[in-house]
């Protein structure tokens, strides 16, 4: 049996009041008005409410989940110690790590598409570096292993006219990560042909420094690399360490779904109706579906 999960917002929660959800940020201007007093309130809030969804994930039959990448707002701006609430903040993301290997629950994130790896500008990078390091902190705050099983996945970021070059890029740069970041990081295939398919991050990155992909379904249909959805998924699988069940991504078009010619093929559905053929193979799949949790329930009642 292939395990199912769904990424950051459980809607069930998100709708009930009080709402229970892991989003609380600010504006910039509030963050220059009320500062890192204000952002740790939010933090500790965001984490206790993490732990709430996590709880309902375990009763309702989902052992896997992406968390947010926003726990903090402006994380970037302050080192996490120096929040005032730091101490009850480590005590809630232990409290979550033991609830999880208790439970034998897999938690995993996604960082956003400003962090690229591959951009020829050094602030860029920097600034990334600074990103994925909160989440490789958050992640041994919790005391997650430093594997890909908890894995901090990206997209290796733009071409620049050189896919190749840029490669080379993602490579060196991938070397400055704390050891907290690179043992768990993954990266995926995208969603365009000028991008960078399964084949290209095996043959780029895999190859130069080891670590696994991730497939993403829907994104493959539109950049194939020449290989059949089979071949891509079982190429992907073949870069994960023994012993660690690789994470797949499904979502499909939302253009189908609403049969409105106007919206990118790209875009991700609110739910999930297809068969997820996993062709015999073990993975954990990451549902990227709009409607989360609720998605994943429906696609339940229509394939098992």
């Amino acid at each position: 049996m292939n395990r199912m999960g769904y990424a950051c917002i459980n809607e069930t929660l998100a709708n009930q009041k009080p709402k229970v959800y892991t989003g609380r940020s600010m504006i910039k201007r509030t963050f220059q008005e009320k500062g890192i007093e204000y952002a740790s309130e939010l933090g500790l809030a965001n984490c206790k409410d993490l732990f709430t969804i996590i709880k309902w994930n375990k009763e309702n039959g989902f052992n896997f989940f992406r968390i947010t990448s926003n726990l903090f707002p402006w994380s970037s701006e302050y080192k996490l110690h120096q929040l005032p609430h730091y101490e009850s903040i480590v005590e809630t993301l232990q409290d979550i790590g033991n609830y999880v290997q208790v439970h034998n629950m897999r938690l995993t994130s996604h960082p956003g598409p400003f962090n690229v790896l591959t951009s020829p500008h050094q602030h860029v990078v920097d600034n990334c570096i600074v990103d994925l390091t909160i989440h490789g902190e958050v992640f041994d705050l919790m005391n997650l292993s430093r594997t890909p099983y908890n894995k901090i996945n990206i997209h290796i970021g733009g071409v620049y006219g050189d896919k190749i070059s840029a490669m080379d890029r993602f490579c060196k740069n991938f070397h400055r990560l704390p050891e907290s970041v690179k043992s768990r990081l993954t990266v995926e295939n995208d969603d365009k042909a000028s991008m960078y398919s399964v084949k290209d991050l095996y043959e780029g990155v895999y190859r130069e420094i080891g670590i696994p992909i991730v497939f993403d379904y829907h994104h493959h249909a539109f950049n194939t690399g020449n290989l059949s959805e089979q071949e891509a998924l079982e190429l992907a699988m073949s870069t994960w360490d023994v012993g660690i069940v690789p994470v797949v991504h499904y979502s499909e078009s939302r253009s189908r779904e609403f049969e409105d010619p106007k919206i990118r093929p790209q875009a991700h559905s609110d739910y999930v109706i297809d068969y997820i053929d996993t062709y015999g193979n073990e993975v954990d799949i990451m549902v990227e579906a709009k409607k989360k949790e609720l998605a994943v329930l429906k696609y339940k009642e229509l394939h098992q």
